[in-house]
């Protein structure tokens, strides 16, 4: 059985990225992102990618850091706010957009993992967001057909994992990192905490190792806050 394990960022990604690819990065927020990962694809210099994630992270964090070194081509993406970069380059023409709503992202992530090529949704029926799609009346109501999303290449990053791939989020992580886990032609995950194959609980398991290719233990990670709401203290 092939060893899963890598010493970094850097090792695990050898030999997989190329211009042009398509690369699909877990996280929700600043939250669960693979950090190490992007870290290691922007010292690499690959271009042209097309990402698909939630969002692009914020400003000097997570994907923002591929997108200002020129990397990126195109998101397919839910959220675009308060990320001045993204809308700089958006507006200028020099980004593509797919923007999904983030319930049909994630569903058309899951349809790629589960070899779903398309479904149907009301949701974006008579918006933009539908325009140039096949629609169909199911029980007097018009749904649009959406297509799976599938990539070249998942990152994405776990509480803790074992060294056959077996990955366990934590709270707000568990938002896309499991179906991108499954909808990569490659998975690599970096994880908080490495440990031995039988110390994780089975039934805590989230993405089974079947899917994981190589797994690594990151480091320096931060919790990022994007915006800091407190309640402001009463005049004594």
């Amino acid at each position: 059985m092939a060893n899963k394990v890598y010493p970094d960022a850097k090792a695990a990604l050898d030999g997989i990225p190329f211009d042009g690819m398509t690369v699909m990065a877990g996280g929700f927020g600043l939250c669960g992102t693979p950090e190490n990962l992007i870290t290691a694809l922007r010292e690499n210099g690959v271009k042209d990618l097309t990402i698909i994630s939630n969002n692009c992270g914020a400003d000097d964090r997570g994907l923002w850091t591929l997108m200002d070194n020129h990397q990126i081509k195109k998101m397919i993406s839910s959220y675009v706010g308060e990320n001045k970069l993204f809308e700089s380059l958006y507006l200028s023409g020099k980004l593509d957009l797919e923007l999904t709503p983030q319930g049909t992202l994630a569903e058309r992530i899951r349809a790629g993992g589960a070899g779903i090529p398309a479904f149907y949704t009301r949701t974006g029926v008579g918006t933009v967001v539908a325009e140039g799609k096949p629609t169909e009346e199911f029980d007097g109501l018009t749904y649009v057909r959406e297509s799976w999303l599938k990539a070249d290449l998942s990152i994405v990053k776990a509480w803790k994992g074992d060294t056959e791939g077996n990955l366990i989020y934590r709270k707000t992580a568990q938002n896309f990192n499991p179906m991108i886990a499954t909808a990569g032609k490659i998975t690599i995950a970096e994880v908080e905490e490495l440990v031995d194959v039988g110390s994780l609980n089975p039934d805590a398991i989230h993405t089974p190792g079947i899917y994981v290719k190589r797994i690594f233990q990151g480091s320096d990670y931060k919790n990022y806050i994007e915006h800091r709401t407190v309640r402001k203290r009463e005049a004594v």
